[in-house]
């Protein structure tokens, strides 16, 4: 008890004399002192000591006061240096990021850095970015408020009826011709699958003929005619596959580059319309300086989607003209083609289909053989 009782009074009267030399010194920290953690350790070395007492009542001393001598001394000198001393922004136990210098009394000095020439174009970039970011959100607020009004009754919509009529004839045109080219292709396969039954029909005749004497000249007759149809049948399939080609491309392509050309004049209608009700409830608002530079603005704005709408609704009337001009000519020269192949080949005249093919410049490909290049095609 009196060894605990000493080596207390000690660490506290060193705590003390530390909390003092600091305030002593005008520095506030929370610094946590490294030494304390080894405080523990002492005091439950003390606790153990036996410290015997002699007659007199002094202690005696033992090897192990030495020690403790010693990490006293670590104690004292592991404290922290009053003129390095260092607050903790972070408070008790914060990491070494937050420490602060507070020593020697001199402030660090703050360089800036001036901004080259590629921070600037940085900047630039930016901002030119967020203009882009902020003028399609507002358009696109704009446009979406106006078709939602178109479609609850509550907002006027441009209409060119004459245009209108056309493109909605165009889609249904369109749907039919899809139709068209779907049974094209149907009839196009079933004619392979019989033009290969024909053949293997035809196969099996001339090796009947061979082995069955009785019935040569027969199944040698049926055997030729197998071959014949199937001979019509690949210029029949030719015809066939040109007009489908034809067919595709007008769908797919043609029509549909102009669709493309409609679905951009749509959009621009939407903008148009948007940017013209904003500019009358700009109108009929309050008209003092800032209104008037809105309306200005707004009427600039309006100004160039009015153009965009009238160039692309032109544009739409030029396409929607040639586009009839070119499916007639390409549809009267398909449903000739088609007509008289089909024609010749139930009638049985040979001669007559391939007139036909030789009249539209079709060459057949030999079964086996490569699809042709684009140059060669052109």
């Amino acid at each position: 008890m009196v060894g605990e009782t000493f080596l207390s009074g000690v660490l506290a009267s060193f705590q003390k004399c530390l909390c003092w030399s600091l305030q002593g010194a005008g520095v506030e920290t929370l610094t946590p002192i490294p030494s304390l953690a080894m405080t523990d350790g002492i005091l439950g070395k003390a606790a153990t000591m036996e410290i015997p007492i002699h007659g007199n009542g002094e202690a005696g001393q033992l090897p192990e006061d030495d020690g403790l001598e010693q990490d006293l001394q670590q104690v004292m000198v592991s404290g922290p240096n009053l003129n390095e001393t260092s607050i903790v922004s972070g408070g008790y136990g914060g990491s070494g990021d937050g420490l602060i210098p507070t020593g020697s009394g001199r402030h660090p000095s703050h360089s800036t850095t001036p901004a080259g020439p590629g921070d600037e174009v940085a900047r630039g970039i930016a901002g030119e970015k967020f203009d882009i970011v902020k003028k399609w959100g507002i358009n696109t607020y704009k446009c979406t408020k106006q078709l939602l009004s178109e479609r609850f009754g509550r907002g006027s919509r441009t209409v060119d009826l004459e245009l209108e009529l056309q493109i909605e004839l165009l889609r249904e045109t369109k749907r039919k011709y899809e139709s068209v080219l779907q049974l094209g292709r149907a009839l196009t396969a079933h004619l392979y699958s019989l033009l290969q039954t024909q053949h293997a029909l035809g196969d099996a005749f001339a090796d009947l003929s061979q082995k069955s004497p009785e019935l040569q000249e027969e199944f040698g007759y049926n055997a030729e005619t197998q071959k014949l149809l199937c001979k019509n049948g690949e210029t029949l399939l030719g015809a066939v596959n040109f007009f489908v080609s034809s067919i595709n491309t007008l769908v797919t392509k043609t029509m549909e580059d102009t669709l493309m050309t409609v679905k951009q004049y749509e959009a621009a209608r939407l903008e148009y319309d948007a940017y013209r009700t904003d500019l009358e409830e700009l109108s009929l608002g309050p008209r003092d300086a800032g209104t008037r530079g809105r309306l200005e603005s707004a009427q600039a704005t309006f100004q160039a989607h009015r153009d965009k709408y009238e160039k692309l609704r032109g544009d739409v009337a030029i396409k929607l003209k040639f586009l009839e001009e070119n499916k007639i000519k390409v549809m009267h020269k398909q449903l000739l083609l088609f007509h008289n192949a089909v024609s010749a080949y139930f009638a049985g005249n040979q001669k007559q289909l391939e007139q036909t093919l030789q009249q539209f410049n079709i060459k057949l490909r030999p079964p086996g053989a490569e699809k042709p290049s684009w140059l060669e095609e052109q």
